[in-house]
Protein backbone atom coordinates (compact mmCIF):
# COMPACT_ATOMS: atom_id res chain seq x y z
CA UNK A 1 0.00 0.00 0.00
CA UNK A 2 1.32 3.44 -0.90
CA UNK A 3 2.11 5.52 2.21
CA UNK A 4 -0.10 8.53 2.91
CA UNK A 5 1.80 11.79 2.79
CA UNK A 6 1.23 14.52 5.40
CA UNK A 7 -0.51 16.61 2.74
CA UNK A 8 -2.82 13.76 1.79
CA UNK A 9 -3.53 13.05 5.46
CA UNK A 10 -4.37 16.70 6.08
CA UNK A 11 -6.58 16.71 3.03
CA UNK A 12 -8.28 13.51 4.20
CA UNK A 13 -8.89 14.99 7.67
CA UNK A 14 -10.29 18.17 6.12
CA UNK A 15 -12.63 16.16 3.90
CA UNK A 16 -13.73 14.13 6.92
CA UNK A 17 -14.48 17.31 8.86
CA UNK A 18 -16.45 18.66 5.91
CA UNK A 19 -18.41 15.41 5.65
CA UNK A 20 -19.19 15.59 9.38
CA UNK A 21 -20.34 19.19 9.03
CA UNK A 22 -22.60 18.23 6.12
CA UNK A 23 -23.93 15.32 8.16
CA UNK A 24 -24.78 17.64 11.05
CA UNK A 25 -26.48 20.07 8.69
CA UNK A 26 -28.48 17.59 6.64
CA UNK A 27 -28.84 14.44 8.72
CA UNK A 28 -26.79 12.22 6.36
CA UNK A 29 -23.14 11.88 5.42
CA UNK A 30 -23.86 12.28 1.74
CA UNK A 31 -25.69 10.99 -1.30
CA UNK A 32 -25.05 7.76 -3.16
CA UNK A 33 -24.77 8.64 -6.84
CA UNK A 34 -23.42 7.76 -10.26
CA UNK A 35 -21.03 10.15 -11.99
CA UNK A 36 -19.20 10.47 -15.27
CA UNK A 37 -15.96 12.41 -15.66
CA UNK A 38 -14.32 13.01 -19.04
CA UNK A 39 -11.02 14.33 -17.67
CA UNK A 40 -10.18 11.24 -15.59
CA UNK A 41 -12.14 9.11 -18.10
CA UNK A 42 -14.17 7.31 -15.46
CA UNK A 43 -17.76 6.29 -14.87
CA UNK A 44 -18.36 5.48 -11.22
CA UNK A 45 -20.91 4.77 -8.54
CA UNK A 46 -20.01 6.56 -5.32
CA UNK A 47 -21.39 5.59 -1.91
CA UNK A 48 -22.74 7.98 0.72
CA UNK A 49 -19.30 8.25 2.33
CA UNK A 50 -17.71 9.38 -0.93
CA UNK A 51 -16.00 6.06 -1.70
CA UNK A 52 -16.10 4.50 -5.17
CA UNK A 53 -17.94 1.20 -5.06
CA UNK A 54 -18.00 0.52 -8.84
CA UNK A 55 -16.18 2.03 -11.80
CA UNK A 56 -15.55 1.58 -15.51
CA UNK A 57 -13.31 3.46 -17.95
CA UNK A 58 -14.83 5.71 -20.61
CA UNK A 59 -13.36 7.94 -23.30
CA UNK A 60 -15.96 10.71 -23.40
CA UNK A 61 -19.27 10.96 -21.59
CA UNK A 62 -22.21 13.37 -21.69
CA UNK A 63 -25.03 11.18 -20.38
CA UNK A 64 -25.61 8.19 -18.10
CA UNK A 65 -28.45 6.27 -16.47
CA UNK A 66 -28.52 3.61 -13.77
CA UNK A 67 -31.61 1.65 -14.82
CA UNK A 68 -34.28 0.12 -12.59
CA UNK A 69 -32.77 -3.35 -13.15
CA UNK A 70 -29.41 -2.14 -11.83
CA UNK A 71 -27.72 -2.05 -15.22
CA UNK A 72 -25.89 1.05 -16.36
CA UNK A 73 -26.70 2.74 -19.67
CA UNK A 74 -23.79 4.93 -20.72
CA UNK A 75 -21.48 5.83 -23.56
CA UNK A 76 -17.95 4.54 -24.05
CA UNK A 77 -17.30 7.48 -26.36
CA UNK A 78 -19.34 9.88 -28.51
CA UNK A 79 -20.30 7.11 -30.95
CA UNK A 80 -21.08 4.06 -28.80
CA UNK A 81 -23.85 3.63 -26.22
CA UNK A 82 -23.93 0.44 -24.17
CA UNK A 83 -25.94 -1.18 -21.41
CA UNK A 84 -23.76 -3.00 -18.92
CA UNK A 85 -24.58 -5.16 -15.92
CA UNK A 86 -22.93 -4.43 -12.55
CA UNK A 87 -20.69 -7.44 -13.30
CA UNK A 88 -19.58 -5.60 -16.48
CA UNK A 89 -21.31 -7.78 -19.02
CA UNK A 90 -22.49 -5.81 -22.06
CA UNK A 91 -26.10 -6.74 -22.83
CA UNK A 92 -26.94 -4.06 -25.41
CA UNK A 93 -25.04 -1.71 -27.68
CA UNK A 94 -25.75 0.98 -30.25
CA UNK A 95 -23.00 2.31 -32.50
CA UNK A 96 -23.38 5.42 -34.62
CA UNK A 97 -22.42 5.11 -38.27
CA UNK A 98 -18.73 5.71 -38.83
CA UNK A 99 -17.87 8.60 -41.17
CA UNK A 100 -14.32 9.61 -42.10
CA UNK A 101 -15.21 13.23 -42.81
CA UNK A 102 -15.13 14.99 -39.41
CA UNK A 103 -17.56 17.63 -40.64
CA UNK A 104 -20.11 14.88 -41.34
CA UNK A 105 -19.41 12.77 -38.28
CA UNK A 106 -22.05 11.67 -35.81
CA UNK A 107 -21.75 12.34 -32.10
CA UNK A 108 -24.11 11.15 -29.37
CA UNK A 109 -24.59 13.41 -26.38
CA UNK A 110 -27.92 12.16 -25.03
CA UNK A 111 -29.89 8.94 -24.71
CA UNK A 112 -32.70 7.58 -22.55
CA UNK A 113 -34.29 4.16 -21.94
CA UNK A 114 -38.01 4.62 -22.48
CA UNK A 115 -40.85 2.92 -20.62
CA UNK A 116 -41.74 0.85 -23.70
CA UNK A 117 -38.23 -0.63 -23.76
CA UNK A 118 -36.97 1.37 -26.71
CA UNK A 119 -33.91 3.56 -26.34
CA UNK A 120 -33.97 7.22 -27.36
CA UNK A 121 -30.74 8.42 -28.94
CA UNK A 122 -30.01 11.98 -30.08
CA UNK A 123 -27.53 12.08 -32.93
CA UNK A 124 -25.68 15.34 -33.46
CA UNK A 125 -24.42 15.73 -36.98
CA UNK A 126 -27.38 14.00 -38.64
CA UNK A 127 -29.53 16.22 -36.44
CA UNK A 128 -32.11 13.67 -35.41
CA UNK A 129 -33.72 11.82 -32.54
CA UNK A 130 -34.21 8.11 -33.05
CA UNK A 131 -35.84 5.41 -30.96
CA UNK A 132 -34.25 1.99 -31.40
CA UNK A 133 -35.24 -1.48 -30.22
CA UNK A 134 -33.16 -4.20 -28.62
CA UNK A 135 -31.78 -5.24 -32.01
CA UNK A 136 -30.75 -1.70 -32.89
CA UNK A 137 -33.56 -1.29 -35.40
CA UNK A 138 -34.88 2.26 -35.71
CA UNK A 139 -38.57 2.33 -34.78
CA UNK A 140 -39.01 6.11 -34.91
CA UNK A 141 -37.09 9.11 -36.21
CA UNK A 142 -37.67 12.85 -36.07
CA UNK A 143 -35.48 15.59 -37.53
CA UNK A 144 -34.25 18.42 -35.37
CA UNK A 145 -34.26 22.11 -36.19
CA UNK A 146 -30.70 23.41 -35.95
CA UNK A 147 -29.59 26.95 -36.76
CA UNK A 148 -25.84 26.47 -36.28
CA UNK A 149 -24.99 22.90 -37.32
CA UNK A 150 -22.01 21.35 -35.58
CA UNK A 151 -21.60 17.63 -34.81
CA UNK A 152 -20.22 18.45 -31.38
CA UNK A 153 -22.74 21.14 -30.41
CA UNK A 154 -26.10 20.32 -32.02
CA UNK A 155 -27.46 18.83 -28.80
CA UNK A 156 -26.66 18.18 -25.21
CA UNK A 157 -29.23 16.50 -22.97
CA UNK A 158 -32.48 15.37 -24.60
CA UNK A 159 -35.42 13.84 -22.76
CA UNK A 160 -38.77 12.44 -23.82
CA UNK A 161 -41.62 13.91 -21.81
CA UNK A 162 -44.68 12.14 -20.42
CA UNK A 163 -46.83 13.67 -23.17
CA UNK A 164 -44.67 12.10 -25.88
CA UNK A 165 -42.85 15.32 -26.72
CA UNK A 166 -39.07 15.77 -26.71
CA UNK A 167 -37.26 18.48 -24.74
CA UNK A 168 -33.94 19.29 -26.38
CA UNK A 169 -31.03 21.40 -25.14
CA UNK A 170 -29.42 22.78 -28.31
CA UNK A 171 -25.98 23.89 -27.10
CA UNK A 172 -24.82 25.46 -30.36
CA UNK A 173 -28.03 27.45 -30.82
CA UNK A 174 -28.28 28.55 -27.18
CA UNK A 175 -31.88 27.44 -27.23
CA UNK A 176 -34.30 24.95 -25.68
CA UNK A 177 -36.78 23.45 -28.13
CA UNK A 178 -39.75 21.23 -27.42
CA UNK A 179 -40.76 18.98 -30.30
CA UNK A 180 -44.03 17.10 -30.56
CA UNK A 181 -44.18 13.44 -31.57
CA UNK A 182 -44.07 14.40 -35.26
CA UNK A 183 -41.02 16.63 -34.91
CA UNK A 184 -42.82 19.99 -34.93
CA UNK A 185 -41.39 22.67 -32.63
CA UNK A 186 -44.18 23.59 -30.21
CA UNK A 187 -42.17 25.67 -27.72
CA UNK A 188 -38.73 27.26 -27.66
CA UNK A 189 -36.69 29.46 -25.38
CA UNK A 190 -33.55 31.47 -26.13
CA UNK A 191 -31.16 31.36 -23.19
CA UNK A 192 -30.44 35.03 -22.36
CA UNK A 193 -27.02 36.62 -22.13
CA UNK A 194 -28.23 39.25 -19.62
CA UNK A 195 -26.56 42.05 -21.55
CA UNK A 196 -23.10 40.48 -21.37
CA UNK A 197 -20.78 39.70 -24.24
CA UNK A 198 -19.65 36.16 -24.97
CA UNK A 199 -16.24 35.22 -23.55
CA UNK A 200 -14.14 32.21 -24.46
CA UNK A 201 -13.04 29.47 -22.11
CA UNK A 202 -14.62 26.50 -20.36
CA UNK A 203 -13.98 27.75 -16.83
CA UNK A 204 -15.39 30.57 -14.71
CA UNK A 205 -13.78 33.12 -17.03
CA UNK A 206 -15.88 32.08 -20.02
CA UNK A 207 -19.43 33.12 -20.67
CA UNK A 208 -22.20 32.33 -23.11
CA UNK A 209 -25.54 30.61 -23.56
CA UNK A 210 -24.25 27.13 -24.43
CA UNK A 211 -26.80 25.33 -22.30
CA UNK A 212 -26.37 21.70 -21.27
CA UNK A 213 -29.70 20.59 -19.84
CA UNK A 214 -33.40 21.31 -19.65
CA UNK A 215 -36.11 19.52 -17.73
CA UNK A 216 -39.85 19.99 -17.44
CA UNK A 217 -41.14 20.48 -13.91
CA UNK A 218 -44.50 19.16 -12.65
CA UNK A 219 -45.85 22.75 -12.61
CA UNK A 220 -45.21 23.05 -16.35
CA UNK A 221 -42.20 25.31 -16.02
CA UNK A 222 -38.81 24.44 -17.50
CA UNK A 223 -35.58 24.29 -15.50
CA UNK A 224 -32.46 25.02 -17.55
CA UNK A 225 -28.81 24.35 -16.79
CA UNK A 226 -27.22 27.18 -18.76
CA UNK A 227 -23.81 25.60 -19.38
CA UNK A 228 -21.25 28.39 -19.72
CA UNK A 229 -23.96 30.80 -18.58
CA UNK A 230 -22.88 29.64 -15.08
CA UNK A 231 -26.39 29.24 -13.72
CA UNK A 232 -29.89 27.83 -13.64
CA UNK A 233 -33.11 29.39 -14.85
CA UNK A 234 -36.71 28.39 -14.24
CA UNK A 235 -38.99 29.77 -16.94
CA UNK A 236 -42.75 29.57 -17.40
CA UNK A 237 -44.47 28.45 -20.61
CA UNK A 238 -44.82 32.19 -21.29
CA UNK A 239 -41.00 32.46 -21.02
CA UNK A 240 -40.92 34.48 -17.82
CA UNK A 241 -38.00 33.79 -15.47
CA UNK A 242 -39.45 32.96 -12.03
CA UNK A 243 -36.30 31.60 -10.35
CA UNK A 244 -32.63 32.01 -11.15
CA UNK A 245 -29.26 31.12 -9.74
CA UNK A 246 -26.06 32.75 -11.01
CA UNK A 247 -22.32 32.27 -10.77
CA UNK A 248 -21.64 33.96 -7.44
CA UNK A 249 -24.97 33.45 -5.67
CA UNK A 250 -23.68 30.67 -3.38
CA UNK A 251 -21.24 31.87 -0.68
CA UNK A 252 -17.76 30.47 -1.17
CA UNK A 253 -18.69 28.66 -4.39
CA UNK A 254 -18.10 29.66 -8.00
CA UNK A 255 -20.21 28.07 -10.71
CA UNK A 256 -18.60 27.41 -14.08
CA UNK A 257 -20.10 25.13 -16.74
CA UNK A 258 -23.43 24.07 -15.23
CA UNK A 259 -24.16 20.67 -16.71
CA UNK A 260 -26.68 18.10 -15.51
CA UNK A 261 -29.27 19.39 -13.07
CA UNK A 262 -32.13 17.71 -11.25
CA UNK A 263 -35.18 18.88 -9.33
CA UNK A 264 -35.45 16.67 -6.24
CA UNK A 265 -38.68 15.62 -4.52
CA UNK A 266 -37.83 17.77 -1.48
CA UNK A 267 -37.78 20.84 -3.72
CA UNK A 268 -34.02 21.17 -3.79
CA UNK A 269 -31.93 21.48 -6.95
CA UNK A 270 -28.91 19.30 -7.74
CA UNK A 271 -26.23 21.05 -9.79
CA UNK A 272 -23.36 19.61 -11.79
CA UNK A 273 -20.51 22.15 -11.62
CA UNK A 274 -17.98 21.40 -14.36
CA UNK A 275 -14.66 23.16 -15.17
CA UNK A 276 -14.86 25.22 -11.97
CA UNK A 277 -11.41 24.26 -10.65
CA UNK A 278 -10.32 22.21 -7.61
CA UNK A 279 -11.38 24.82 -5.07
CA UNK A 280 -15.04 24.32 -5.99
CA UNK A 281 -17.37 21.36 -5.51
CA UNK A 282 -18.32 19.23 -8.50
CA UNK A 283 -21.81 18.50 -7.19
CA UNK A 284 -24.02 20.87 -5.21
CA UNK A 285 -27.47 20.52 -3.67
CA UNK A 286 -29.21 23.80 -2.93
CA UNK A 287 -32.59 24.81 -1.60
CA UNK A 288 -34.88 27.20 -3.42
CA UNK A 289 -33.68 29.80 -0.92
CA UNK A 290 -30.14 29.21 -2.33
CA UNK A 291 -28.84 27.55 0.80
CA UNK A 292 -26.21 24.88 0.18
CA UNK A 293 -27.15 21.66 2.00
CA UNK A 294 -24.71 19.19 0.42
CA UNK A 295 -21.64 19.25 -1.79
CA UNK A 296 -19.25 16.72 -3.26
CA UNK A 297 -15.65 17.46 -4.20
CA UNK A 298 -13.07 14.83 -5.12
CA UNK A 299 -10.20 15.81 -7.39
CA UNK A 300 -8.22 12.63 -6.73
CA UNK A 301 -10.61 10.17 -8.35
CA UNK A 302 -12.37 12.70 -10.58
CA UNK A 303 -11.28 15.81 -12.42
CA UNK A 304 -12.43 19.16 -13.73
CA UNK A 305 -14.68 17.66 -16.40
CA UNK A 306 -17.17 16.10 -13.98
CA UNK A 307 -20.06 16.18 -16.43
CA UNK A 308 -22.90 13.84 -15.47
CA UNK A 309 -24.59 12.70 -12.31
CA UNK A 310 -27.55 10.69 -11.05
CA UNK A 311 -28.56 10.42 -7.41
CA UNK A 312 -29.26 6.79 -6.51
CA UNK A 313 -30.72 7.36 -3.04
CA UNK A 314 -33.47 9.72 -4.19
CA UNK A 315 -36.58 8.64 -6.06
CA UNK A 316 -38.73 10.82 -8.26
CA UNK A 317 -36.01 12.91 -9.94
CA UNK A 318 -38.00 14.68 -12.66
CA UNK A 319 -35.17 14.82 -15.16
CA UNK A 320 -35.60 11.11 -15.86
Amino acid sequence: MQPITDMKLASSMACGALALLVSLQTGFAGHRFAAGDSSKKILAIVDADGKIEWSHPVQAIHDLHVLANGNILFQENFQNVIEMTPTKRVVWKYQAKAVKDRKKRTEIHAFQRLENGLTLIAESGPGRIIEVDGDGKIRKEIKLQIDNPNPHRDTRLVRKLANGHYLVAHEGDGKVREYDGDGKVVWSYDVPMFGRKAAGGHGPEGFGNSLFSALRLPNGNTLIGTGNGHGILEVTPEKKIVWELHQKDLPGITLAWVTQIAALPNGNILIGNCHAGPKNPQLIEVTREKKVVWTFRDFENFGDSFVNNQLLDVKGDVIR
